[in-house]
């Protein structure tokens, strides 16, 4: 059975999963999602759909998270290099508004468990990066939501080329900022005490 490590973050609920990695002079090996040994972590198993996204150098994507089914998140990055932020947007979580963020490279590879209540986003730091999530839900356009990548109460520490100018979808420059989601109807669906 696959070897993996896990690692707690200061957001309960984001996990970082070390997979054991064999490296030769060819390159690396390693198994990226194993459901008995994620299961043995404690871990949900059971993912729907994955998805890839290919983007280039100071490209933001998020914050995004889904209400409805409410959509959890493995991610990992097969190529290139990322800030990885997640923001807690639970409404009756000790933690909601705080945020969580770590570097994340192709040739050190980790998972990422990014539950239900969760925004996720990520900046590139390489000249290109391909990231690939595992989802436990379908994608559900009617029931997405985003948060404002640069909402001054998030004070989110995104490493930017001061030089540059991100590059973001309409849709991410114009998402909600946090205070707006918390009166949103929708922001109940998620709950700290909740877990898949």
């Amino acid at each position: 059975m696959a070897q993996f490590a896990l690692e707690t973050t200061a957001l309960d609920g984001i996990a970082v999963i070390c997979p054991q990695v064999f490296r030769d002079r060819r390159g690396y090996f390693l198994e990226s999602f194993n459901a008995q040994a994620l299961s043995a972590l404690g871990l949900p198993t059971h993912f729907v759909q994955d998805n890839v996204s290919a983007s280039g150098r100071g490209v933001i994507r998020g914050m995004h998270f889904q209400w409805d089914p409410p959509q959890g998140k493995l991610l990992s990055v097969l190529y290139g290099r990322i800030q990885l932020v997640e923001l807690d947007i639970r409404p009756d979580s000790p933690h909601c508004g705080k945020h969580w963020t770590g570097e994340f490279c192709a040739d050190e590879p980790r998972l990422v468990w990014i539950p239900p209540g969760f925004a996720n986003g990520f900046l590139v730091l390489s000249d290109s990066a391909i990231v690939h999530y595992k989802c436990t839900a379908p994608y559900n356009p009617s029931a997405e939501g985003s948060i404002r990548w640069n909402d001054p109460a998030l004070a989110i520490p995104w490493a930017l080329d001061p030089n540059t100018e991100p590059i973001t979808s309409d849709r991410d420059a114009n998402g909600m900022t946090l205070d707006a989601w918390l009166s949103h109807p929708a922001a109940h669906s998620f709950s700290y005490h909740q877990r898949l």
